[in-house]
């Protein structure tokens, strides 16, 4: 599991781009958005550097929350 802030995440629109591109990766999994904390849960076995890539590249530059 990977827990990653997005801090530029604020609408529904912006949810469901995040949701696309993490859900397009190989091994993305189960994909939980908080969308009022801005942090995404990511269940599967996609490495966070992939993660990460896939959403700076629509934008969306975040970081993985230490667990």
């Amino acid at each position: 599991m990977t827990l990653l802030s997005v801090p530029d995440m604020s609408c529904g629109h912006c949810k469901a781009s995040v949701e696309t591109a993490l859900s397009a990766l190989p091994g993305a999994g189960e994909i939980t958005i908080d969308l009022p904390n801005r942090k995404v849960t990511v269940s599967g076995t996609a490495a966070p550097e992939a993660l990460l890539s896939a959403l700076n590249t629509i934008g969306f530059p975040a970081q993985v929350v230490p667990a």
